[in-house]
């Protein structure tokens, strides 16, 4: 009943979606900002720990569902307007998915308004045991999310910087001529029964998908919930119900 008042609280005509500013519970410092619905704010509530809805994988998430960096509830406190929520919290490793502490780790130089410094705040930095267990995102996360994140980042990065940077200079005509590109490469080394090259071009064909998903954020879970949907489904009836719709 309590949980139920409580959601019950908030102002959900605004938006189905509520802002959730996390502090962590003994330095006060800001560890990240992200966004609950009603079954996210519930799940917290309920358990303890920190639930949120993720605008980019299109779900509901644990934090720390794979990294093992839980966020334990300490206190709650709900703004004027009752549409955001402050969660005093205690951290187990990073708050951010890039390993540090605290994802506001981009320092704004006042002077130069355009100018971010990628350095860490010294206020992030972690222990060494904390970084030990950070130290390989693509483990503590999986490559496909490590991946796809990465290359968010380099969508605002200079032509020049990176090759990624360079397909997303180009716009869709670039790096989509890649993608048919290294089909095409996937096609001859399926022909060529070559399983090293196989595995080796489906990379390259996934890396430029990746690209294009990540240029229109779409976060690479959205297919695979596409391809769950679809188990069990009939090919021909699903491609049939394509082409009613």
């Amino acid at each position: 009943m309590i949980v139920d008042e409580l959601v019950a609280r908030l102002d959900w005509d605004k938006s189905p979606l509520i802002p959730a500013v996390v502090q962590d519970t003994s330095t006060k410092e800001v560890l990240m900002l992200a966004f609950m619905d009603k079954q996210a704010l519930q799940l917290t509530l309920e358990s303890g720990y920190m639930h949120y809805f993720s605008r980019s994988k299109n779900r509901i998430w644990k934090k720390g569902e794979r990294s093992g960096h839980t966020q334990k509830v300490e206190s709650i406190a709900l703004d004027c307007d009752n549409d955001a929520l402050l969660f005093s919290i205690t951290q187990v490793g990073a708050a951010c998915h890039t390993g540090h502490k605290s994802c506001f780790f981009h320092k704004l130089d006042s002077s130069k308004p355009s100018a971010l410094e990628s350095k860490a705040l010294e206020s992030n930095a972690l222990d060494s045991s904390s970084k030990a267990h950070t130290s390989d995102l693509s483990q503590v996360y999986g490559i496909m999310d490590t991946l796809y994140h990465t290359l968010l980042d380099r969508k605002g990065a200079p032509e020049s910087s990176s090759y990624t940077a360079s397909l997303y200079a180009k716009g869709v005509n670039g790096f989509g001529k890649k993608i048919i590109e290294e089909a095409g490469e996937v096609v001859l080394a399926l022909k060529d029964k070559d399983s090293a090259q196989i595995v080796y071009e489906c990379a390259d064909l996934l890396y430029h998908i990746l690209v294009g998903l990540a240029y229109y954020n779409i976060h690479p879970e959205q297919v695979l919930a596409e391809l769950q949907r679809r188990l069990g489904l009939s090919g021909l009836a699903e491609k049939a119900a394509r082409t009613k719709a």
